[in-house]
């Protein structure tokens, strides 16, 4: 017995009515409408700075290791505590949005990882740093889910793709501002308050918060929608198996959860453990690996906006089919280049940065078309972060690994992760041009 939910009732969400001038490369954004387009400025913001804070992390890794006298193994351990208790975080922000409203979900994500990135500066020891970045996780976690929702509830079917993958292109942004602040910091101040300094200016999200307390409001229809349903925020809904009367939801999120797990398993191996592989093994100095890290970067900001088109136009499945086959080609290239092949190393990155981030452009769009409205944030919220939670296996097994393979041998391991995505791929549907209710 199928166990996948049919298409949602056919609804058109403010401001996304198929006019002639949704045409051309901006029509995704003017067919959002004035508060659409306010709504994507907030979630665009928040995941940028979002981030911002992930990264300080990362970049600061050698520091931090070196500060504190750390093996491989327990730095990867930083990355793990982030993405298992952004699970948590990300699950209750998806409850709480679908209870209480995305736009209040929206600043209460925000707050937190803002609060808890700044507390990480002041951290005196490693286990008070750990136990930070812990926290910082529980609002990291969130804000993606309950942001692509917000967004998703405004667009358009026929442009819900590019529109989602260009909120999520501005994790690119985010990640540019942090490795050209890092490149600022440790280049005018010693490595032992460099660190510091640049979780200080994590503080950056909370202007942000203000803006969007007095400008972004929830769509009005979704949010009726919402208001009006019988299980909303329940995961007891996310998790009903199928029956002769309902098909259910329990198939879709565990398929859902498994290609999450597997993208992100791939990705935070990258994010991680990336600058530590140019600075440690290809021996770069700071200015050197930012510089590297801009190609890398460039990849991934054109990367999501090209792979949201292309959801829209191959659909959500063949898209996420395509890059997660040419994300782990490029895994094993970035990997594998010979020393002192430091040009090649250069240019390999671009197309790593492009594969690895057009992969997710689609995840915004395909997650929100697979839940219906009363349990849409409990259920993107849910199946997103536990990829990330169960993903961080892979970034502390490149730790441990490192030490006797090194860095670069070890990043082989997340090329594994794509080939979990595309086997969970057979047990989801195609939404391509489902509307929401």
């Amino acid at each position: 017995m199928s166990t996948t939910p049919p298409p949602p009732t056919l609804v058109t969400p403010p401001g996304s009515g198929e006019r002639a001038d949704d045409a051309g490369a901006l029509g995704w954004l003017r067919a959002l409408g004035p508060r659409g387009r306010r709504a994507f400025a907030g979630a665009f913001g928040g995941y940028a700075l979002d981030s911002y804070d992930y990264f300080t992390l990362p970049l600061s890794m050698v520091a931090l290791a070196a500060y504190f006298g750390l093996d491989s193994g327990q730095t990867g351990l930083f990355t793990t505590v982030t993405l298992v208790t952004s699970a948590v975080g990300g699950a209750l922000a998806g409850v709480l949005a679908d209870r209480f409203g995305r736009v209040r979900a929206l600043m209460l994500t925000v707050i937190t990882y803002a609060a808890f990135t700044v507390a990480c500066g002041f951290a005196p020891t490693y286990e008070t740093l750990l136990v930070f970045r812990a926290l910082q996780g529980l609002g990291f976690g969130g804000e993606w889910a309950v942001g692509a929702v917000l967004v998703a509830e405004y667009a358009s079917a026929r442009h819900r793709g590019r529109t989602l993958g260009a909120v999520q292109s501005s994790w690119a942004v985010g990640w540019a501002l942090a490795a050209l602040v890092y490149t600022l910091v440790f280049s005018v101040a010693g490595d032992d308050l460099a660190w510091r300094i640049m979780f200080w200016t994590g503080a950056l999200p909370a202007l942000l918060v203000v803006w969007v307390r007095r400008s972004v409001t929830d769509a009005p229809e979704a949010s009726a929608a919402r208001v009006s349903g019988t299980a909303k925020g329940s995961f007891r809904a996310v998790f009903a198996p199928g029956s002769a009367d309902s098909p259910g939801l329990l198939r879709v999120t565990l398929f859902a959860a498994l290609l999450s797990t597997g993208v992100q398993g791939g990705y935070y191996t990258l994010a991680t453990w990336v600058p530590t592989y140019l600075k440690d093994e290809r021996g770069l100095s700071v200015v050197g690996t930012g510089g590297y890290l801009t190609f890398l970067i460039s990849g991934a900001f054109i990367g999501y906006l090209t792979g949201g088109h292309l959801t829209d136009r191959l659909g959500r499945r063949r898209n996420i089919w395509l890059f997660a086959l040419l994300s782990a080609v490029c895994v094993l290239a970035y990997a594998n280049i010979p020393a002192g092949a430091d040009t090649l190393l250069l240019v390999l990155g671009f197309p790593l940065g492009f594969c690895m981030s057009a992969i997710f452009s689609g995840f915004g769009s395909y997650l929100a078309e697979l839940y219906p409205t009363a349990v849409r944030g409990t259920g993107q919220g849910f199946t997103y972060n536990t990829g990330r939670a169960v993903g961080a296996v892979f970034p502390t097994a490149v730790g441990f690994l490192a030490d006797s393979w090194g860095v670069g041998g070890a990043l082989v391991f997340g090329a594994l992760g794509y080939g979990v995505a595309a086997l969970a791929l057979l047990g989801l549907p195609e939404t391509r041009g489902r509307e929401l209710a």
